[in-house]
């Protein structure tokens, strides 16, 4: 067990979530599920927990009921290889959830993850403050991240 394990709080959906970052990403792994039994606050019988790693990641998503809602205060941040990953990981987030600024969106179960081309971190931390000044306001203007629109931002083109 890792020393550190995100907790990821949903009123029901606890399993459905999971089994959906499993389908959206491919390298997640179930762990053990529990159960609430008869002196718990879930119905008798429920998903309690669902166990996962993501990337690695270990991650433990509970059933907890509707009084804590997730939000956008906390978010995984993706780092893709290429648009066409970018692409993909938008597609399936995306869907049914909601769309947010700068490469940012919150899923249908209320997780919020931070879509980023990896190149972006390397334009954003050029010497020439004016390059990086571009990218950036180029960045603000997007919802899905555009590797293409910033990389012409950073030679100037934009």
């Amino acid at each position: 067990m890792a020393k550190i394990t995100t907790f990821l709080w949903f009123d029901h959906q606890a399993e459905e979530a999971v089994h959906f970052y499993r389908s959206t990403f491919g390298d997640c792994q179930i762990g053990s599920i529990s159960y609430y039994g008869k002196d718990n606050h879930g119905k008798k019988g429920s998903v309690m927990t669902v166990s996962f790693t993501l990337f690695g990641q270990e991650f433990t998503a509970i059933n907890g009921g509707p009084v804590l809602k997730l939000s956008p205060a906390t978010s995984f941040l993706i780092q893709c290889e290429d648009q066409q990953e970018v692409d993909r990981y938008w597609e399936k987030l995306s869907e049914g959830g909601c769309d947010m600024q700068c490469g940012w969106v919150t899923d249908r179960f209320g997780v919020t993850w931070q879509i980023v081309p990896a190149i972006l971190f390397n334009l954003l931390n050029d010497k020439d403050p004016k390059k990086a000044y571009r990218v950036t306001q180029a960045m603000l203007k997007m919802v899905k991240l555009d590797i293409a629109e910033l990389k012409e931002a950073y030679g100037g083109q934009n």
